[in-house]
């Protein structure tokens, strides 16, 4: 009676799923812990509804973000996959190939019905080449996105003498501004501090990121949506001899601290917060998150948690990015973090019914939201919300930044350039100019032929 009972009640939230769980029946679920407790706290709600909308227990193991990614795969090649697994960094590493390889289950039945409710571009990242059907299909179901800002010290800047009123708006009025200007007067106030942390370090992921910015700004084409590589095309070299030259520049011109050529991913957040740097560009808002997480952490005392207020309402801004060297606005490079359900899970098929009942708005929204800002909904509707149009000053930016258009990354078409971003050419490509001393030309004509090794 209870089977049926449990069954009746996943019918009525879900038409068509399948019939009555069985007595102790499981479903394996793996995800990254939450960067705030928030995260965590509305995975647990969602979790604790399905159970009892379904009578199926969840077996949910919580990673942090590297363990989550290398146990999956280890857990791939053993043939012993959890049902779902939602690691923050499966979209920069392993969805592609996996969906390639053959090893995620089919998921389209689950997204076409509704797809009106999500945002296509979020949506596009997720339909994949399986190489085994010979055919695209959906693959992944598209949890939450992440794209690059622009975060500076809005006291720093007035320290040196200048408003946000003088900020420009064109590409290489925008960076002479932060290192001639900016960087000068506050240096001649005896201060030993660089305009921007600008990641460099090959080991970065920030570097990557932060780089394809540069070169999207430059409308360096990588590849074309069927996977081809066109980087050698005479336009799209050009646009990635100038990218190079001007990611490198900043570092040439002494504008941010000589040891960003070998930072990882934290030391940009920590140059910041240390305020060494004016300005940096971040691929969240975590570094002003955290500020806003300060002021409400009853651990700290009160005096640092109205600087912690002070400084997340008046002193740190979160910015767009200038427009580009052609004029025209920036299209933001989007990154959509995927959930996906394994072709060898036990019991992939309850997967699939709690990946459903997850992208759900009412269950979807407060875990996406629960990053106080960090990851940007993927549904239309929790795109909307007040939690993002409203009065907050980082959160308005970012949904601006969205609203202006995204792309996706290069391995949405290719998944080989999940190795090309590990392998980091393009972090190598700037270093061979920085250290090596070689052209910007040369070091693009290494950086195609490589690319071409890897993902031809």
């Amino acid at each position: 009676m209870r089977s049926l009972a449990a069954g009746a009640a996943l019918a009525a939230i879900a038409a068509g799923w399948s019939g009555a769980a069985l007595a102790q029946e499981t479903v394996t679920v793996w995800f990254t812990k939450g960067f705030y407790k928030g995260e965590d706290d509305a995975l647990l709600a969602v979790v604790d509804k399905f159970q009892k909308a379904t009578g199926v227990k969840v077996d949910l193991s919580l990673y942090a973000t590297e363990d989550c990614v290398t146990k999956s795969v280890g857990a791939v090649q053993a043939g012993t996959p959890p049902d779902v697994g939602f690691c923050t960094t499966y979209d920069f590493r392993t969805t592609g190939q996996w969906a390639f390889e053959g090893k995620l289950e089919d998921v389209t039945d689950v997204l076409e019905p509704i797809k009106a409710q999500l945002q296509p571009q979020a949506l596009a990242t997720t339909f994949l080449m399986n190489d085994k059907t010979k055919k695209k299909a959906y693959y992944a179901f598209p949890v939450q996105q992440q794209m690059m800002h622009i975060t500076y010290w809005k006291d720093m800047l007035e320290e040196a003498g200048f408003k946000e009123s003088d900020i420009p708006k064109g590409w290489d009025g925008y960076w002479d501004f932060w290192c001639d200007k900016v960087q000068g007067a506050a240096r001649a106030k005896g201060k030993r501090i660089y305009a921007v942390g600008h990641p460099l370090g090959v080991a970065a992921s920030d570097t990557f990121y932060s780089f394809l910015t540069f070169a999207n700004a430059h409308n360096a084409k990588i590849v074309d949506e069927d996977g081809k590589i066109v980087l050698d095309q005479p336009a799209n070299k050009a646009a990635m001899v100038k990218a190079v030259k001007d990611y490198a520049n900043i570092s040439q011109r002494g504008c941010t601290p000589p040891s960003s050529v070998n930072w990882l991913d934290p030391d940009n957040n920590v140059a910041f917060h240390n305020r060494t740097t004016i300005l940096t560009h971040n691929a969240t808002i975590s570094i002003a998150a955290k500020h806003l997480d300060d002021m409400n952490n009853q651990a700290l005392t009160q005096e640092q948690r109205d600087q912690a207020k002070k400084n997340y309402y008046d002193n740190i801004r979160t910015a767009e990015f200038p427009n580009k060297p052609d004029g025209s606005p920036m299209t933001n490079l989007a990154a959509v973090k995927t959930a996906v359900v394994f072709a060898d899970g036990k019991n992939k098929k309850r997967g699939k019914e709690f990946m459903a009942f997850m992208m759900k708005d009412e269950n979807l929204r407060p875990f996406v939201e629960g990053s106080v800002g960090r990851w940007f909904p993927t549904t239309v509707e929790a795109a909307k919300a007040e939690f993002w149009t409203g009065a907050d000053p980082h959160r308005k930016i970012v949904h601006k930044q969205y609203t202006d258009g995204t792309v996706p990354f290069q391995f949405v078409y290719n998944y080989k350039f999940t190795t090309v971003n590990a392998e980091n050419v393009w972090a190598k490509a700037v270093n061979r100019v920085l250290v090596d001393k070689v052209s910007p030309e040369q070091a693009v004509d290494e950086m195609i032929a490589r690319i071409k090794q890897i993902a031809g």
